[in-house]
């Protein structure tokens, strides 16, 4: 049985630099005081923001500066803690910047305040009596548009102090998933003996090619998770209180009005999302499926079978450094500004990639403003992973193009906009290996890493948004959250997408304990979102060429500068329209129907 490296096992060229962020631990502690400090210079400007527009520029342009040093340093503790979440010292270092993330946003909550106490069309006669302050228009008017919600001066410094302690609920979940829980070994279809942890059972054994291993480590994996489930419904339900108690002291109608309305997106918006792609895929997934059941022989298609490969003797495998060179070729469409970014994240060890005991699970991308992308993966070995590369390398792309064009306070758009970018170079991805080779089995293996990324994406996310919606309707209709309440909505939801063509295993309504996404607000079905805008800007690239390029990256440049709905226009997609999101539905619909011909 091959042990798991500690972090100071992996080799260094598979860990990303963070030096690049500060040269030590020394350093990085040595700006948390200067960044506290300057947090306290600001306070000369409390009380004065009503005096005019060079005073609330001054006032603004050092909050700017506060805000991206705090993002660099809180960064730097945040990918630490990733990299190894058992470590002391990572968990005690994210813990000092989450305080004084905290304390410095509450010294921080006036200038909302008094932006917001000034009389009406006072902001915009500032604009117009000092020009610098137009680079913060955008920021000022969403800031007003808040207006209606927002408490006392006093309530918001409070609210704002507690911040680490609001966001203790997602904590005590990845510190319980990563540093605490222990899964049984199992043995595998050759009565081989294997170790299950959290990021092996997600990221090797929920795919694996072996039947017996497949279903033994979701048993191992789903144990575990039933012994914690009590605990961790707790710390799910603490989240949900925090945020519909919070929508009703703002007055907002629900929570999910008031995460819409920081993500600036309609409810008709939100809704074409969840309630088209829940029912008019479904169809096509449950075919999918059912081709994968006979392809693969299964007497039963079990829950714990859906990532099965349907063609399990042929997993072509890569090298990280291989991948990365393919990816890069891919993505050239995109012209040579955008090629470089991807190749300096290559070269610079922007990514970790390393498996070690502790990292964090799953993939991610950090792109803090003033300094440069990082991305966490695990690399298997397998070609999956280059999908994976190349979706993390589309947020680092999009942020790096967006925080050289736009200021900070602009550079970001909501979450609705973020998943676009990622999966567009997924698609590129498929479509370079497909023109590129000859292997007709290579092609088709495309083809099934296409039908992951939307089941990923349409599937797998779509599923997490109706639990968050469902969890909602419950919390706000005063039911308490226990896990069994939270077992049956999960297992419900299942069992009415899938219908009969799945048969759940036991454990699989535990399926809500397994993503860190429910305490990231309505984050899921952003993915589902970023892949119909995506999958319409592909295909007008490959009708179009260069002036959908064009488009296309003058979205990502946009930043955070437009409104969702307006960004996405601009790449030439109307969200507001159902047609896009049925016609890339459609188009999962066409994949299983060629799969089932190759098949």
């Amino acid at each position: 049985m091959k042990e798991r490296k500690t972090r100071d096992q992996v080799p260094t060229e598979q860990t990303w630099n963070l030096e690049d962020l500060f040269s030590s631990v020394e350093t990085w502690e040595a700006e948390l005081l200067h960044i506290q400090e300057l947090a306290r210079s600001l306070q000369k400007y409390k009380g004065r923001l009503h005096e005019g527009g060079d005073v609330l520029l001054a006032c603004l342009e050092t909050e700017e500066e506060i805000r991206v040093r705090m993002g660099l340093a809180a960064t730097y503790a945040r990918l630490r803690l990733s990299e190894d979440e058992a470590s002391p010292m990572n968990q005690a270092n994210s813990s000092r910047a989450g305080d004084v993330q905290a304390e410095v946003g509450a010294a921080l909550t006036f200038i909302l305040s008094e932006i917001l106490a000034l009389p009406d069309g006072t902001v915009e006669n500032f604009i117009r009596e000092t020009p610098a302050l137009e680079s913060f228009r955008k920021s000022l008017a969403d800031l007003l548009e808040t207006k209606p919600h927002s408490l006392s001066s006093e309530t918001e410094t409070v609210l704002a102090s507690l911040g680490e302690v609001l966001g203790a609920p997602h904590t005590i979940y990845q510190r319980s998933k990563l540093a605490d829980m222990s899964f049984s070994q199992v043995q595998d279809g050759n009565g081989a003996t294997r170790p299950v942890s959290f990021s092996l059972y997600e990221t090797n054994y929920a795919s694996s090619t072996d039947t017996i291993l497949r279903r033994a480590a979701f048993r191992s994996f789903t144990i575990t998770l039933d012994s914690y489930k009590n605990t961790i419904a707790a710390v799910y339900a603490t989240e949900v209180k925090r945020q519909t108690v919070t929508s009703r002291l703002r007055g907002y109608e629900s929570v999910t009005h008031m995460l819409l309305h920081l993500q600036q997106v309609t409810m008709e918006m939100y809704l074409n999302i969840v309630d088209i792609i829940r029912t008019e895929l479904a169809p096509h997934m449950r075919r999918f499926v059912r081709l994968k059941q006979r392809v693969l022989g299964l007497e039963r298609m079990m829950f714990s079978d859906l990532k099965a490969p349907l063609d399990p003797d042929f997993i072509p495998q890569i090298s990280f450094e291989e991948a990365g060179r393919m990816v890069v070729e891919s993505l050239k469409v995109l012209g040579p500004e955008y090629t470089s970014i991807m190749e300096r994240a290559l070269s610079d060890r922007w990514v970790d990639y390393a498996d070690n005991v502790g990292k964090s699970t799953g993939a991610f991308c950090s792109t803090p403003y003033g300094g440069h992308s990082y991305i966490l993966i695990t690399w298997s070995g397998s070609m999956r992973g280059a999908f994976t590369l190349a979706h993390e390398l589309g947020h680092a792309g999009h942020l790096m193009l967006a925080g050289r064009n736009q200021r900070f306070t602009d550079f970001r758009p909501t979450l609705y906009c973020i998943e676009a970018p990622s999966t567009m170079n997924e698609l590129l991805l498929a479509q370079h290996i497909v023109e590129q080779s000859a292997d007709q089995r290579l092609k088709r293996w495309v083809l099934l890493q296409l039908m992951g990324t939307y089941y990923h994406n349409f599937v797998t996310h779509l599923l997490e948004a109706d639990m968050q919606r469902r969890v909602y309707a419950a919390a706000e209709a005063g039911e308490p959250l226990t896990a069994s309440k939270l077992c049956e909505l999960k297992g419900l939801l299942l069992s009415e997408f899938w219908g009969d063509t799945v048969e759940l295993d036991k454990g699989a309504n535990l399926t809500w304990m397994r993503q860190p996404h429910y305490y990231r607000g309505l984050y899921p079905y952003t993915y589902a979102a970023g892949l119909t805008v995506s999958t319409a800007v592909a295909s007008l690239i490959r009708e179009e060429g260069q002036p959908a390029v064009d488009r296309w990256l003058s979205m990502l440049k946009a930043g955070g500068t437009l409104r969702p709905l307006e960004l996405m226009k601009l790449a030439g997609v109307d969200m507001s329209n159902p047609q896009p999101i049925r016609s890339a539905i459609a188009y999962v619909g066409s994949l299983v129907d060629e799969l089932e011909q190759l098949f």
